[in-house]
């Protein structure tokens, strides 16, 4: 993959996302921003942090397959990686059920896909897969360059590891909370990941991963929003996020939640070190 992410990136909502943090996160030595909340096909916001910073990566986390045709996502594509070589990885996924009313045959829609992007010149090296199961984490092994699994715990990265085998990037999303008071760190990150525990998906590979019923009953027992959602002091975090890296993951695009998203960039990136 000509993409270099580095080990530890931030993922962030596209309209949270402007040049200001950008360049923090650049500054600060973070090697990739994922950009979520199913970005259109234009990719502007890519750009745009693109053409803000000097090195740090761009990565899509992820384009929803549903809302932005392929032709257009690869048009989008072609012209930022010609501006920005080697700067931009396209993530692409399927979505959620219970909230696009297209959604139908999820899979064969992503193959689909994927063989848009391929006859528009879209390389397989270039993009990554939404992936929390072990069918679409092999189609994102097969298909592109690896996978890029949101809301999954070390014990999901580890077994990801096991089905990509050693060569497909693994690059999961881990949130996170700097704050060392356990109540309200917990609300904190129970605030966020509540709405999870209300798709299918999510709450299917979760039980994969060990999690009950229990556990999964809105809004979430401690015991799964401690996993989900690390917190505690930066070196505490760094740990769990460093977690991933020992598992099997190439790369950790961290989900800062919280209002002061600036000073936990600058408290992680020192604990990181």
């Amino acid at each position: 993959m000509a993409v270099e992410l580095g080990k530890i990136g931030i993922w962030r909502p596209a309209w949270e996302l402007g040049p200001d943090l950008a360049g923090e996160a650049e500054s600060l030595g973070y090697g990739t921003i994922w950009v979520g909340g199913s970005p259109p096909a234009d990719l502007a916001i890519a750009e745009q942090l693109l053409d803000a910073t000097d090195r740090i990566s761009i990565a899509t986390g992820i384009v929803n397959i549903w809302n932005s045709p392929a032709r257009a996502v690869a048009e989008s594509y072609h012209r930022i990686t010609a501006k920005h070589p080697d700067r931009f990885l396209l993530g692409i996924g399927v979505g959620h059920r219970e909230v696009t009313d297209s959604y139908a045959r999820p899979y064969q829609a992503l193959v689909d896909y994927l063989d848009e992007l391929d006859a528009s010149g879209v390389p397989s090296s270039g993009r990554v897969l939404a992936a929390l199961g072990p069918k679409v984490l092999r189609l994102a092994g097969e298909r592109a360059a690896g996978a890029h699994p949101y809301l999954t715990t070390p014990a999901h990265t580890k077994r990801a590891r096991e089905v990509l085998g050693e060569g497909p990037l693994l690059a999961p999303e881990q949130k996170v909370v700097l704050d060392t008071d356990p109540e309200r760190a917990r609300a904190t990150g129970r605030g966020t990941v509540e709405m999870y525990l209300r798709l299918n998906n999510y709450t299917r590979n979760l039980r994969r991963t060990g999690f009950t019923e229990d556990d999964l009953a809105v809004p979430g027992s401690d015991r799964l929003i401690d996993s989900l959602a690390l917190h505690g002091s930066p070196e505490q975090v760094a740990r769990g996020v460093e977690a991933h890296l020992q598992a099997g993951a190439n790369h950790v695009a961290v989900q800062f939640l919280g209002d002061d998203v600036s000073t936990s960039l600058a408290r992680l990136a020192e604990a990181l070190r």
